[in-house]
């Protein structure tokens, strides 16, 4: 048996998915006119509160694009120092926007209002201007955590004040919405774009929305088509989005429970040094100095148990729709 944890990216359609592709009424989405795309970005922006969304390849893409409409070089994006947007996207912020980045010293990717004050550049020629606030939810680096909504709030009250713009990279924001028990609708009020991504814990095979206003996304239409996003029959993927929202949200919280009982596990075992608190679906923990990082992956591959190295003597595993009793049985049996 394979027990693949390295990411909730590795999920694969159901049939009721493939079932639901198989179906879709497509179109050519870069003229407009795929219903099912339509249908689904109609959908995820009433979700959020928003008046219009996007569809687009990946959660890079959709956060890139988002960077890139609400700035102009030269500028400064602010985010936590373990954000996906400037550790994980190939340098985009500076290739794709021209921009510098102010990171934050963070709480597993969470910050302040007051350390966010504390980072604006004050109108000077010798500094870039803020032009952006972005937020990560859940934090992947940090472990798969969750931001407080007041904390949120109180950022998003203050960007409004400065006339900030602030960008939620949301590829996880389901997982912290069922954690938490916040609505759609009120994680989307707070936030001038959204990225959300269907393809991790969702389920479908391909896809992330970007969400905003109708002007936001006329303008994130013209960057896509820069950046080769424009897709054509794009309703095949389309159609497996719609069917992630309609019936693989509130099933996260299994992925929860099992990260936990993961963790729990971990706990015990004489190789570990410390594993980060769990609050969704990721798993991080440190090895001992003495117990080699290579060598531990291998020996546990060897077992058909695949995890992800995060540097510094860290692993990764992610629980997902892919991970159900029979592979949760095997993992608890098998890890060493």
């Amino acid at each position: 048996m394979i027990v693949d944890l390295r990411s909730d990216t590795v999920t694969k359609p159901s049939k009721e998915m493939l079932n639901a592709m198989l179906l879709a009424e497509v179109g050519d989405d870069v003229l407009g006119d795929d219903p099912t795309v339509i249908k689904l970005e109609k959908k995820a922006a009433k979700l959020f509160a928003q008046e219009a969304a996007l569809f687009c390849p990946s959660g890079t893409m959709t956060n890139q694009i988002a960077i890139k409409v609400h700035t102009k070089a030269p500028g400064e994006v602010i985010c936590s120092d373990l954000a996906h947007i400037y550790l994980y996207e190939g340098g985009g912020i500076a290739f794709n926007s021209g921009l510098s980045t102010r990171l934050i010293n963070s709480n597993r990717g969470r910050f302040t209002l007051e350390q966010l004050k504390d980072s604006i550049n004050v109108d000077d020629i010798h500094f870039p201007p803020s032009q952006l606030v972005a937020l990560e939810n859940t934090c992947n680096k940090g472990g798969g955590c969750y931001w407080d909504i007041r904390e949120i709030k109180r950022i998003s009250e203050y960007c409004k004040e400065q006339n900030l713009p602030l960008h939620l990279d949301g590829a996880r924001i389901y997982n912290a919405l069922v954690a938490s028990g916040i609505s759609t609708q009120e994680m989307g009020k707070y936030f001038d774009s959204i990225s959300l991504c269907l393809s991790k814990g969702l389920g479908a095979p391909v896809g992330s929305l970007l969400i905003g206003s109708k002007k936001f996304i006329k303008q994130a239409k013209r960057i896509r088509k820069i950046l080769g996003g424009g897709m054509r029959q794009a309703g095949y993927l389309a159609a497996a989005g719609i069917y992630a929202l309609d019936h693989n949200i509130q099933r996260l919280e299994i992925d929860h429970q099992n990260a936990i009982k993961i963790a729990k596990t971990l706990e015990t075992k004489p190789y570990v040094e410390s594993v980060t608190p769990v609050e969704t679906n990721i798993v991080i923990f440190k090895l001992k100095d003495e117990f080699p990082l290579d060598q531990y992956i291998a020996d546990i591959k060897a077992k058909g148990i695949w995890v992800a190295a995060m540097g510094n003597q860290q692993i990764r595993m992610v629980s997902h729709l892919g991970i159900g009793e029979a592979e949760m049985d095997y993992l608890m049996s098998e890890i060493p």
